[in-house]
């Protein structure tokens, strides 16, 4: 006789020996599938997050960028005003690559008298490497050579600026990434106000609905007529020139976006039967928006922040182009963009390394955000 589960036999029966019972499945085996550890669904998003290498390295990008703003300023030696003008416009030298002919402090000047080579004052002592050209103007004997730009200004042979320095003579490597902290700063703080301000705004707007919703939502589309840079201009007549009024002028109406996305998910979400259950139940609206429903948006709303993240540093950089940016002497990438793209065919180093690193940025924070998206998308929950 073989049985399941003997607290099911009848009353008479249980008096049967144990060694005449077995068990109706011999080979039974648990499915592995439910022994493990379960998981939720933000741990399983960062799992793909992790597979994801192109997000990864973009993640590493933006975390070594970061440590690069908060530690490089302290650590070059020079402060990011520092002004040295007879060692203005150095080109970048940089200890190892010098020995290779990279970044080894030189530069090409034209149009020199050769007589002139001979001025140990203008030209001093182990200032010319070459002559690389020579020719005759107006019966003057003319050449081109190259020089060690250093030792021409008067620098001492130690000194070493790895990504040159400016019209002033302030070390361009310093106030890079000075400056990068400054935009970072702005970017972050201006997103996450703006993700505040939109998740409070949109929940209210998507869980009360009617006459509500109507009134919220046609106010936020008179705020996103309003011109950008004349409410930028506006806060600085009323502000001046700084940190507080691009942020103020990037939050103005930069929270609508995260605003209409909080209020759809209101939407998609408010009728669900857990949420009747706890209405019926009695639970109060606030709870209801922050507790239940709000939680199911976390995901589109984080993807949404990394994107604006890029946005905002675009925008601060172009506000610092066109001479709005914040009060000198301190700096951010779009003020460096804007002082190198005016020397940009005498000196574009001057240029190469904040379009650099503003690319570089821009581009690590959007495939950061593309991964994040996949990541948390729920129909692909499970996947490797």
């Amino acid at each position: 006789m073989i049985i399941e589960d003997r607290n099911h036999l009848p009353q008479e029966m249980n008096d049967i020996p144990d060694a005449k019972l077995a068990l109706a499945q011999t080979d039974y085996t648990t499915d592995e599938r439910f022994t493990t550890e379960p998981i939720g669904f933000y741990k399983d998003a960062f799992r793909r997050l992790r597979a994801n290498r192109v997000s990864m390295i973009s993640l590493c990008t933006i975390l070594v960028i970061v440590v690069l703003a908060l530690v490089v300023p302290n650590i070059t030696g020079y402060s990011y005003t520092e002004q040295n003008v007879k060692q203005k416009n150095l080109p970048p030298k940089i200890p190892i690559l010098e020995n290779w002919g990279i970044a080894d402090g030189t530069r090409t000047l034209t149009n020199i008298k050769k007589s002139s080579l001979d001025d140990a004052k203008r030209f001093p002592e182990g200032s010319v490497l070459s002559i690389i050209n020579e020719y005759t103007v107006r019966k003057t004997e003319v050449v081109d050579i190259k020089v060690d730009y250093y030792a021409y200004c008067g620098a001492p042979e130690t000194e070493y600026h790895w990504f040159g320095t400016d019209y002033l003579g302030r070390d361009i490597l310093t106030r890079l990434f000075r400056g990068a902290r400054i935009s970072l700063m702005i970017a972050v703080i201006s997103v996450v106000t703006n993700l505040i301000i939109g998740v409070i705004y949109g929940s209210i707007a998507g869980y009360y609905g009617g006459k509500v919703d109507l009134f919220l939502t046609h106010l936020a589309e008179v705020l996103d007529g309003l011109p950008y840079i004349v409410v930028t201009i506006l806060f600085m007549i009323l502000l001046g020139s700084g940190m507080l009024s691009i942020i103020l002028a990037l939050t103005v109406t930069g929270w609508i976006g995260t605003a209409r996305l909080t209020r759809a998910q209101f939407y998609r979400y408010k009728g669900r039967e857990y949420v009747l259950a706890a209405r019926t139940l009695g639970v109060p609206d606030r709870k209801l928006i922050f507790r239940h429903i709000l939680p199911n948006t976390i995901g589109p709303l984080i993807t949404r922040a990394m994107i604006a993240v890029p946005g905002a540093i675009f925008s601060e950089s172009f506000l610092a182009y066109i001479g709005l940016g914040i009060k000198p002497p301190e700096p951010s990438i779009g003020i460096l963009l804007s002082v190198g793209q005016e020397v940009l065919l005498q000196y574009p180093y001057q240029t190469l390394f904040p379009a650099i690193l503003i690319s570089v940025l821009m581009i690590a924070f959007n495939m950061l955000s593309n991964g994040l998206r996949d990541a948390m998308d729920p129909s692909r929950r499970g996947e490797a």
